[in-house]
């Protein structure tokens, strides 16, 4: 291959008029504009031509805080195209958070939407980032008018397959978040696999929901359409009115769980709203058997199961022909090993749980400047330690049976406790804390703090919830805090975080 761009990549499945991209609709707002993927190329070299200008050198960081817009998109694209690195982040963090994030990738250029504009300033300020950009969701802001007279034509930049396209974070058991690098390759790979696999064709329609500061939203959905040139509906969230409208001109849904039960609490979903899907696909947290079984009654589809982790996208997925076992993520995506192995890594017989390791060309390259955790995590035959318990049926099935990290899934995205008992650990009259997940019939797993209060402090449950909230994403604040005198712990010393679990699992219920 002569360029492992992944716009490159992308832009050899684009559809074609002769030689020139077509006026084929690449999107579909809920609004009715539509961008054709002529227009999404221009635009993109627009992005492509105006950070260029600005003196970025190759693998400079991006960092983009922005709500969901085409415009979101262009930058996307134009970012990987002129071979920099895309680092985006969830619109809902606050500044404690945001600072880390800065400091460490150490960007070139902040995008953001005006409301995080004020606090972006002060952090490039701080971090001597040269260039920050405004971003609207309605496509107005000082990046749009930067890019307003930029040349509508690009010569994307030849990549390497290992150079880096994107950077995300995430977050670690000790509260320092991690920075995963993804190269091209790693992109490209999975989303020509997931192509494949999925059966997406230039006559799909993909309706998409998601946000696209996360990899299902951003690398999975997109790749999917964009490898395969499909059109896309664009909702700037999931509103399930919006879904329930858009359904039948769509061939395609991505979602997390949450999605799924959402549109299962409305009377009027059924066959008939689904009567063009051929595809329900779900995936960023555990499927309950439950859900599955009752979309099959009410709908006659099936949902596809897939499992894959920011640092390595898409590893199995169940397949389009074939049998979908409930409770499965399926088998292992094609160019994907995956074993199950125990405490002294030694793999584990067929049916038995352990530790989960994966291998392929879609694992990301390492952390961002933390080589001696790249290294922990890394086995030395090159499998990637995925810190979540498995087992593997006779049939290669993989099921994700609990998360070695304590780690919790709400609505899709990850939270780790650490973070979050950090912050509260921190409040006057606070002894301890143990932040737990417990089921929560909306978005699945939903945040507890179970709190020990000093001798004669009276700290409440409001006050915790009022810190969190001016310190931590929205997502990642208690839905409940429960006090008690001290927390259950094992002979040496460690929080059982099982026993709270079970202690408190009919608490949101």
């Amino acid at each position: 291959m002569d360029n492992f761009n992944l716009y490159s990549q992308f832009s050899q499945h684009f559809p074609k008029d002769g030689d020139q991209i077509a006026d084929k609709v690449a999107i579909e707002t809920i609004g009715g504009l539509t961008i054709s993927y002529a227009e999404l190329d221009a635009r993109s070299a627009q992005m492509a031509n105006l950070l260029t200008s600005l003196g970025l050198q190759r693998g400079d960081r991006v960092t983009a805080q922005i709500d969901k817009s085409p415009e979101g998109l262009f930058l996307y694209l134009g970012c990987v195209r002129a071979g920099f690195v895309y680092h985006p982040l969830n619109t809902a963090y606050q500044k404690a958070e945001l600072d880390y994030f800065v400091g460490n990738a150490e960007p070139a250029v902040i995008v953001c939407s005006q409301p995080y504009f004020a606090v972006m300033s002060e952090l490039a300020g701080i971090y001597g980032v040269k260039h920050v950009y405004s971003l609207q969701a309605v496509g107005s802001g000082s990046l749009v008018e930067a890019c307003r007279d930029c040349e509508r034509q690009f010569e994307t930049v030849i990549n390497q397959a290992d150079d880096m396209a994107a950077l995300l974070y995430s977050s670690g058991t000790t509260g320092r978040p991690k920075g995963i690098m993804l190269s091209h390759h790693n992109l490209a790979s999975n989303a020509i696999t997931l192509v494949e696999q999925w059966g997406f064709s230039v006559d799909d329609v993909l309706l998409h929901a998601l946000p696209i500061f996360h990899v299902h939203g951003l690398f999975v959905a997109i790749g999917c359409a964009l490898m395969s040139g499909a059109k896309m509906l664009y909702l700037p969230k999931f509103d399930v009115q919006q879904v329930m409208q858009c359904l039948p001109q769509s061939t395609v849904m991505m979602g997390v769980p949450t999605f799924y039960t959402r549109l299962l609490a409305e009377s009027a979903f059924g066959t008939d709203t689904c009567r063009n899907m051929r595809l329900f696909i779900s995936g960023s947290a555990p499927l309950l058997e439950e859900t599955f079984e009752q979309f099959v009654e009410r709908t006659g589809h099936t949902i596809l199961e897939r499992y894959g982790m920011s640092e390595t996208s898409m590893s199995t997925s169940n397949p389009l022909q074939g049998e979908r076992k409930a409770g499965t993520v399926g088998p292992t995506l094609p160019g994907v090993s995956a074993r199950v192995v125990d405490g002294e890594g030694k793999e584990v017989a067929v049916g038995e749980i352990g530790d989960l390791q994966v291998k392929g060309p879609n694992v990301f390259k390492g952390y961002w400047r933390m080589p001696e955790k790249t290294a922990e995590d890394f086995t030395e035959d090159g499998f990637f330690n995925t810190g979540d318990k498995a087992r593997i049926d006779a049939d290669h099935y993989v099921a994700i049976v609990g998360r070695a990290k304590d780690m919790v899934i709400s609505g899709g995205l990850n939270i780790y406790p650490k973070e979050v008992e950090l912050v509260i650990d921190d409040i006057d009259g606070v002894l301890e804390s143990a932040v737990i997940g417990v089921p929560h019939p909306d978005f699945g797993e939903a945040v507890v703090a179970v709190v020990i209060n000093e001798d004669g402090a009276q700290v409440s449950e409001a006050q915790v919830i009022e810190v969190t909230k001016a310190e931590l994403a929205n997502f990642k604040v208690p839905k409940r805090v429960v006090f008690i005198e001290a927390l259950p712990r094992n002979t040496m010393g460690k929080v059982q975080k099982a026993a709270l679990r079970e202690q408190f699992a009919g608490l949101l219920r």
